[in-house]
């Protein structure tokens, strides 16, 4: 009796210091700070608005809300306010990332196919970093709802999630796990369906036409809603005519150069051709970002599922040892036999780079994602710290990267008044890491704590936790 009691106000106790937040037996563990009143000093600040980098600053944060900034010699708060000192640390945003799934590949008999990753990802993505994403196009949407639910009731670690509904497209898909539609209005039926059942945006792909977008585009914006597209059916110009919010992958996938398109096919093998032959500086790729921009239309980086073989990590960002044993074994051996034949890759690489980069001095809207799918190599919370390392090598300073990957995501979420970048009277979602990224980017493979509405939780031992098990859950 006497033991069950003592657990029983133990509890208690934990779920009034963490602001009325209860949290289940499977989150507890990891939560490594529920202090109402905190304050961070001694920091490097990188907050996210692409401001140069701050020394020395202090972030005081009350009930998980930021109250002040400032320079740690002259800021002041009451003595009963818990001190995390981050002298040698460098602070910045909780991660908004914009391209992400609940899935990863599982091929089976060499047919693509891919499987939900309900617990793992979530966790993965905490530990990253990561405080908000949008998925990107979902295989079990009421699985990715109940998912958002128990984060927020706290039965699941998790980040804020945004989430896009089933994929919208053709016959044609090599994947058995997206669904297809026969024409426009099934298109339409689908936004509806899942709009009234909580879903925020939707997600066309490959093999759509030109009327199924238009369709989707209608009654998604009269739901308030938007939509993105991983496209070659429809090219980029003629979805940002027609009216699309978000395009996928930088413009990897833009089938704009190719020669002799047919309207509503996608000529996979003559749009890599044709971007292949396309020139860095090619004028015919600037008119085409002058067209998006003028369209208001939001480009999507996931440089990680594009990364190439040669001379790179097996899985991105130090996750190979989160993978299931018989995966990690198969990972192994398909990175063994690509050594030494990825050079063309490799060009191609850099060449999408610096169109990004073009993309974002232009004024464009560049978002940060990493699409944990491809060859499964990236996956959730490694695969996003990868990112912003990716910016980097991409010629982006920092504050920058970190732009991108926090202010601008939360920006095109319509959460910015909330999320994405380190200001007063924001929401305390807080990365705090062990080093300078300025002087290292892969410092941010260094997280100590994530903080979600002032709630902190240990990176380190989340990741621990999940090593062996990607693949499985």
């Amino acid at each position: 009796m006497k033991t069950r009691l003592f657990f029983f106000l133990a509890f208690l106790s934990f779920s009034l210091t963490a602001f009325s937040q209860e949290f289940s037996r499977s989150v507890q563990p990891y939560v490594s700070e529920t202090a109402q009143k905190v304050a961070i000093t001694n920091v490097k600040l990188i907050d996210g608005t692409g401001a140069p980098a701050k020394l020395n600053q202090t972030v005081i944060f009350e009930n998980g809300v930021i109250t002040q900034i400032g320079s740690t010699a002259s800021l002041t708060y009451p003595s009963d306010y818990k001190s995390i000192d981050g002298t040698g640390k460098t602070l910045i945003p909780g991660l908004v990332m914009l391209h992400e799934h609940i899935f990863y590949p599982k091929p089976f008999d060499g047919v693509f196919s891919v499987a939900q990753m309900t617990f793992t990802f979530p966790r993965l993505y905490l530990a990253g970093g990561v405080t908000t994403i949008r998925t990107a196009g979902s295989i079990e949407p009421q699985t990715d709802l109940n998912i958002r639910k128990w984060i927020e009731e706290g039965k699941m670690l998790g980040p804020k999630m945004d989430l896009t509904g089933p994929f919208i497209e053709r016959a044609g898909t090599p994947v058995p796990e997206v669904g297809v539609i026969e024409n426009p209005q099934d298109g339409i039926e689908m936004v509806e369906y899942w709009g009234k059942r909580g879903i925020n945006s939707f997600k066309v792909y490959q093999n759509i036409t030109k009327e199924d977008l238009a369709a989707v585009v209608k009654a998604a914006h009269a739901q308030g809603k938007k939509v993105t597209g991983h496209i070659c059916s429809v090219t980029y110009r003629e979805a940002a005519e027609i009216g699309i919010d978000n395009i996928e992958h930088g413009f990897f996938q833009s089938s704009d150069f190719v020669g002799d398109k047919v309207e509503n096919f996608c000529p996979a093998f003559k749009r890599g051709r044709a971007l292949a032959e396309l020139s860095e500086d090619s004028p015919e790729m600037e008119d085409l970002m002058e067209y998006l921009i003028e369209k208001n239309v939001a480009v999507t980086s996931t440089l990680p599922v594009f990364e190439p073989y040669t001379d790179r990590e097996i899985v991105l960002g130090g996750g190979l040892e989160a993978m299931s044993p018989e995966i990690k074994a198969s990972l192994e051996q398909n990175h063994q036999r690509r050594q030494g034949r990825d050079e063309a890759s490799l060009a191609s690489f850099k060449k999408q780079m610096a169109w990004e980069k073009k993309f974002y001095e232009m004024g464009g809207t560049l978002l940060a994602g990493t699409d944990p799918t491809g060859a499964g190599r990236t996956i959730a919370g490694y695969g996003n710290m990868r990112q912003v390392e990716l910016l980097i090598e991409a010629g982006f300073s920092v504050t920058e990267a970190i732009n991108i990957s926090s202010l601008n995501g939360a920006t095109y979420l319509e959460r910015a008044d909330k999320v994405g970048s380190i200001e007063v009277g924001k929401q305390a979602d807080l990365v705090l890491i062990d080093g300078d990224l300025e002087s290292d980017i892969s410092n941010i493979r260094n997280i100590e704590t994530v903080f979600k509405d002032g709630i902190g939780f240990d990176s380190k031992k989340i990741f621990e936790s999940m090593k062996g098990k990607v693949g499985m859950h």
